[in-house]
Order: structure tokens, then sequence, then C-alpha cells
């Protein structure tokens, strides 16, 4: 590999859209917590703010390809967190289109393209947050790390229509707005994966049972989202587990077949992922298909699911740190775009350096082996970032062990509120 940068500097084309984007780096979603937050009024939660939009002009300055935002909640009262997500429900008064134009304008305004990420979690909501939450059965999450989660109430044929109904507004508020396109989030076990695992899918109607039947709600909002936007240029992509690490989770061959579905249905690209809140691979040294010599946590599983997709784009993230691990990962075939996600909270401008040849790898981190304490770190350098201070160093000893001490007493409270 005669010219590893050349090579993720590469345009991408999407095979349904038609758009470009401008290099192979995608900045994979992450929650911001920056949105605005009323306990006693619904039309005060989830509006963008300043800070939200200081934080993707930042972003755009880095010459990412691919923005992707963080996961956008499509209803008021079912959200993945307590605090500040953003909302988009059909249901509040609001001039979404003008407030998230704001949003738009701030991403694009360095030539990358904005997707905006659209969410509902399912069961796997915190007691405090939603005691009564929905889901595709009444199979109850279980207890992580002393969070609870309420029994959740199966989802009628009209509730699974009506969750439709809102991914597509959300998409047509998004495209209004001057958004290039939306991920739908089905994986991590948040409500779409629900429906997609046996273990969490027990429905003996139309979306249950087979492989096929599990998939159609997903379907349908695919479907319903090209009916609401009116655009073939709306990119269309998917988050999916390469498998969920649980008894009667998504495994590897039903998620290549739900992949081949997608590609069917016109999704631009998949961007492949594993896990859920009760099994979680995000620690370096638990990855699966460990592949010691390699970067990327699911570089073999999207190998595996390559020959399967003649269109579609293939983003794998997590795990990567090097620029010739990036450019081999691509250079193999394994994937067509490299998704960053906490790199970019401590390097918001790490692509645009790697791209200028000054930067070879991420920016390293003093914390002991704790994915827990890494998200609730990023969480902070959003924060900083939409405030416009200074990013803390974590690479730094002394910063490490000042933010551990003040965490100490708030990581339990946080556990429910892991970024994916």
């Amino acid at each position: 590999m005669a010219d590893p940068v050349g090579l993720l500097q590469q345009p991408v084309t999407f095979p349904f859209s038609g758009r470009t984007a401008k290099n192979r780096f995608l900045k994979s979603a992450m929650s911001e917590r920056l949105a605005t937050f009323s306990t006693f009024y619904p039309s005060g939660r989830g509006r963008p703010t300043e800070e939200l939009v200081r934080l993707y002009e930042t972003w755009a300055k880095g010459d990412i390809g691919i923005i992707v935002t963080g996961n956008i909640q499509i209803k008021k009262d079912h959200l993945e967190a307590t605090g500040r997500n953003t909302i988009i429900d059909r249901d509040l008064p609001s001039n979404y289109p003008e407030d998230w134009a704001e949003v738009a304008r701030a991403a694009k305004s360095e030539g990358s393209l904005v997707i905006g990420q659209l969410n509902h979690p399912g069961r796997q909501v915190s007691i405090n947050i939603q005691p009564y939450p929905e889901a595709p059965s009444d199979v109850e999450h279980p207890s992580t790390g002393g969070v609870l989660y309420g029994r959740p109430t199966p989802l009628t044929t009209a509730g699974i229509n009506d969750i439709v109904q809102r991914f597509a507004y959300v998409a047509f508020v998004l495209h209004k707005a001057g958004f290039d396109g939306i991920q739908l989030h089905a994986a991590h076990g948040y409500l779409l994966s629900q429906f997609l695992a046996k273990s969490t899918n027990m429905r003996k109607d139309e979306y249950g049972g087979s492989l096929i039947n599990r998939t159609r709600i997903l379907l349908e909002i695919i479907e319903a989202i090209k009916q609401a936007v009116q655009n073939p240029c709306f990119i269309i992509s998917v988050k999916l587990n390469s498998q969920d690490f649980t008894q009667e989770g998504i495994n590897v061959e039903e998620s290549i077949m739900v992949a081949e579905l997608l590609e069917n249905a016109g999704v631009d690209f998949i961007e492949v992922s594993g896990g859920t809140y009760a099994q979680t691979i995000l620690n370096p040294r638990d990855k699966p298909y460990s592949v010691e010599t390699r970067e990327g946590y699911f570089i073999q599983f999207a190998e595996l699911l390559r020959p399967h997709l003649k269109f579609s784009k293939i983003v794998v993230t997590g795990g990567f740190r090097t620029v010739y691990g990036m450019s081999d990962a691509v250079f193999q075939g394994a994937t067509d775009m490299i998704g960053l996600a906490r790199p970019l909270t401590a390097e918001p401008h790490l692509v645009r350096d790697i791209l200028r040849g000054e930067k070879n790898k991420v920016k390293d981190d003093k914390f002991p082996d704790s994915p827990l304490l890494r998200f609730v770190a990023s969480a902070a350098q959003i924060a900083e970032i939409g405030n416009g201070q200074d990013i803390t160093n974590f690479d730094n000893a002394f910063n490490v062990a000042r933010f551990i001490a003040i965490m100490q007493k708030e990581i339990p409270a946080t556990i429910s509120e892991a970024l994916f």
C-alpha cells in the first residue's frame, strides 16, 4: 500500500442516493446531551442549543466526510437517558425545521454530509426515566450496574404503525431542515434491535417469528421515510449489530441476511457495530473476532458481510487507532469508510490532521481498562467543545486521576447513560 493517506482521501459515492462523501471518514453517533430540557414542560425538551450548533461547527472544521448526529429521540417520554437528549416528537408544538436548520448549516459548513441518527429505546430505558416502556414483547431488561428497568408493554399493531410514522416524521423534518440523510439505530439493544432479536421478540403476528417478520418494522420505516421525504437523493442508512453477544440475540448469519434485505430496500450504507447494554463489546481486550495484528472491532464481520452486498456501502466503527490500520481495512476491502467516535471528542480536527499528513494515529489516554470511564470522559469533552472550553487531555495522568476522583460518586448514576 503505497499511499495510506491518499486512500483515505478518496471520495465515496453512495449507490441509491447518488450522494458523495468527500473522503472515507465518518463521525459516528454519540449522544451530545446539549439540547434544551424541562421537567414539567415537554415542549421545552430536546431542542437544539447554541452549544449543540458550536459542537457541529467544530467537527465540521475537522474535514470529516460524513457527520452523524447523536441519536435523536422520536418520542418525548421514551428517552435513552435522562437530561438533554435531542427530541423530535410530532405531538409537540415546535418549529423543528427552523431549529434544526442551524445544526445542518453548522455541520455542512465545510463540505461534510450530515446524517441524523434516529432512535427509540424500547425496553432499554431506566425505570427512573420511563417506568412503562414499550417494546416488541414483555421481556424485561435485566438490571445492569444497579440500574433498574420497567417491564415493557408489548406494542400493538397500531402502536407499531405509530412508531413507523414517527420515524418518518423525523426524517421529513430533517430533510426540510437541510440534512443529507438519516440513520436508523438498529443496534445496541434499542427498539429496532429488540425487534430483530428472538430473545426480545416473542410476537406471534407478522412482526415476530421468522427473520423477515422481525425485520418488517425496519423495512416499513424505510418505505415510510421514502414516502414522507419524496427525494431519491436523501441518504438512508442503518446502524446494525454484527451480533448481540447474548443468548437468542441476533447472530452473524442473521445479521448478514438483514443487511441483504436492507440493500434490497435501498439503504445506502450499513454501519456495523455489536453488543447491547446487557453485553457490550467495547473493551479492546474483549473485542469479537480477536485479531491481534489488526485494528477495528468488527473488521472480520465486515469481511463476512462484503460478498453478500452488491451495492450498499459498509462502514466499520470502533477500534481504529492508526492511519495504517484504517487504510489497511479499506485496502483489504473490508470497509468503504472508517467510523470514528471517541477519538473525535479528544481531537475534533483529527481527520483534517490525518488527511494533511500531520498525524498518523489517534491520541492515547491514561485510563484503566474501563469502557464506562471512557464513555463519561467523552461526554465531558463533548460538553467542553459545545461550551467553547479547552478540551481536557486524558493522555495526561494527572487529568485522568482528577477526573476519576470527581466521578467516583457520580459514575453509578451514569451507567444507564453510557454513550453508544
